[in-house]
């Protein structure tokens, strides 16, 4: 077990206390977990690849961490009414839709590693400032006015852009 993988399994923890801020509109904790979240994704990256302290597992937890913290607080968002249902579908449809090609690939023994595109970066980065624009935004009161159709429209792009190139790749893999 190393430090960067603890650090991981704190920000897992974090996922249900942010959650139950949100459910509770206690906004501004909300906000401080979340970026607490996001805090300890930079400084878990940094030492495992400045310390080598990279592992199997931390391979494993990091992505699963991360992708937990943005599908549960879309979900949690859209049930307080806060983000649009149609914008969280089109969001967890694309995690379902890679897992299920990297299970695909494994059951027909044809395993498939993945690593995140430019697109899927740059995905991941949108839905995370979208997530601390929303909870920002409630938690300082702020009236963000066009900014909250833009990065939605920026999430929904990047995700459909996102979704079409894991597609491509897989459907490459499985035609090889």
């Amino acid at each position: 077990m190393t430090l960067p993988n603890l650090i991981t399994i704190g920000r897992l923890i974090l996922v249900p206390l942010v959650i139950v801020m949100i459910i509770n509109e206690r906004w501004l904790a909300a906000f401080l977990l979340f970026v607490a979240a996001g805090i300890s994704d930079a400084i878990d990256g940094f030492i495992a690849k400045r310390f080598d302290m990279g592992s199997e597992l931390g391979a494993y937890l990091d992505p699963l961490a991360d992708k937990a913290l943005i599908v549960s607080i879309y979900i949690t968002l859209a049930m307080v009414g806060a983000i649009p249902a149609w914008l969280v579908i089109l969001v967890v449809s694309r995690d379902i839709m890679i897992v299920t090609a990297v299970i695909l690939s494994w059951l027909m023994e044809k395993p498939l590693e993945i690593a995140p595109f430019a697109v899927s970066k740059l995905n991941t980065a949108a839905q995370l400032i979208f997530a601390a624009l929303m909870l920002g935004s409630r938690a300082f009161g702020l009236d963000l006015g066009p900014a909250i159709p833009v990065a939605q429209l920026a999430v929904a792009l990047l995700t459909v852009g996102s979704m079409a190139a894991y597609l491509a790749f897989w459907l490459r893999h499985m035609a090889a």
